[in-house]
């Protein structure tokens, strides 16, 4: 044979075999992709696969969300919002506790993975939709959120309010597609958090319903006895909870509530979790009273200088009530209450008076104020007055307006109370 030629027929040869072997590479490389996908869809609780292939729990889980969804929920008074109660199925726990309550829009949702860690009891949020689209995907963020955190399954109950006009579905494999890849509990928060920059709090056509939400989340805590009312972007000391049931198991009076001092963090790497920590903090300017630049007198009858520098507690630590004080306006603390306090008032939305006028009406109901000595919230990052949306102004004058004939209203409620506010 030609040189010419064998050479010809060995390139040939050559040119065949590395086509094979591309092929075979482009083969297995689809293989691999189609079996990730296949595991990816498994693994994700929304997409997984039939009924047969699920946990057992996973099912009621969803058979319960489906239902809740198709009831349509029930009208607030207004008949403004819908509200849908108890998303995900769970115990109603034990009365001998109190649990916290707390609200959110979508874009503040990713702040409960640091409550779910300091409260170690169970807790119950509501969460507001603006819009059909945020209320299907509220849905399936809170449903994900449920499989793959364990600790939120088990502790924490989801209420969803949006628009009457809005009603919320239980979105399937083509509307959870975004979340198909997400395999921890930690890629769902850092999800939220990520989804939270496209979504404006306190802005839009759609009033915030504050107080609605913190009704709604306080009804949603089951059988505990006592509860404390706190924003999403809050939390709580250390042994808060626990050493709340010591202080309680000695017996209170159902007509005291007790006040948690609250704080601002300037900044959240780590939050101080004790007493101690907390002073460290406050003496270098990093912690300050809650409200201090904007309306130091909102938090002014906590009496901050005297919870500061209370006496070092005994070897014992337990929490106790350091002093007692009278509320005067516009105090709005946060404490701990029995489940039977008086409710917020729902027509105050947005922003101003909304917390104002519940303590206005525990004080004329004959509620008296107890300070805890060693217990506080913090809220993380300080508050400035460029931090709020540009209507904050108008709807402070509107509330407070509300608020002049909420006082006279409460008069008629209450008339043999010989307290004002």
């Amino acid at each position: 044979m030609p040189t010419a030629v064998r050479c010809s027929f060995f390139r040939v040869v050559l040119v065949a075999l590395l086509l094979v072997a591309l092929l075979q590479l482009l083969y297995l490389s689809l293989l691999s992709n189609l079996h990730g996908q296949q595991q990816q869809r498994s693994a994700h609780p929304v997409l997984a696969g039939t009924p047969r292939t699920e946990p057992r729990w996973q099912r009621e889980q969803k058979d319960h969300l489906k239902a809740v969804l198709t009831s349509g929920g029930v009208l607030d008074a207004s008949g403004q919002y819908r509200i849908y109660r108890h998303l995900l199925s769970r115990d109603v726990g034990l009365s001998k506790d109190v649990a916290l309550a707390s609200h959110a829009s979508l874009n503040n949702l990713w702040h409960l993975q640091e409550l779910v860690q300091r409260w170690d009891g169970r807790i119950s949020l509501a969460l507001f939709a603006s819009s059909a689209a945020q209320a299907k995907l509220a849905t399936v963020l809170t449903y994900t959120l449920a499989q793959l955190c364990p600790s939120v399954r088990q502790r924490v109950s989801f209420h969803l309010v949006c628009q009457s006009g809005d009603t919320a579905i239980f979105s399937e494999q083509d509307d959870a597609a975004e979340f198909s890849h997400l395999q921890t509990c930690q890629a769902v928060f850092a999800k939220a958090a990520n989804m939270g920059t496209n979504i404006v709090n306190y802005a839009g056509n759609t009033s915030y319903p504050n107080n609605l939400l913190r009704n709604v989340a306080r009804a949603g805590i089951g059988s505990a006895d006592f509860v404390l009312v706190v924003d999403i972007d809050m939390v709580p000391s250390q042994g808060l909870r626990s050493g709340f049931l010591d202080l309680a198991a000695k017996g209170v009076d159902p007509h005291l509530v007790f006040v948690v001092p609250a704080f601002e963090i300037r900044h959240t790497r780590r939050l101080p979790g004790t007493k101690e920590e907390l002073l460290r903090l406050y003496q270098v300017g990093e912690v300050r009273a809650f409200y201090e630049e904007l309306c130091p007198r909102c938090q002014a009858p906590t009496n901050y200088s005297v919870w500061l520098n209370l006496p070092e507690k005994d070897t014992s630590g337990r929490l106790a009530v350091a002093y007692v004080v009278e509320w005067r306006d516009p105090w709005e603390p946060f404490y701990i209450g029995h489940k039977d306090v008086p409710a917020y008032d729902e027509r105050f939305k947005q922003y101003g008076f909304n917390r104002i006028s519940q303590a206005c009406e525990l004080n004329m109901a004959g509620f008296s104020f107890a300070v805890l000595d060693s217990a506080f919230l913090l809220h993380k990052g300080h508050k400035l007055p460029g931090d709020f949306h540009s209507q904050k102004e108008a709807e402070n004058k509107r509330n407070r307006l509300l608020f002049r004939g909420f006082k006279e209203e409460l008069k008629m409620k209450y008339p043999d109370s010989s307290r004002r506010c």
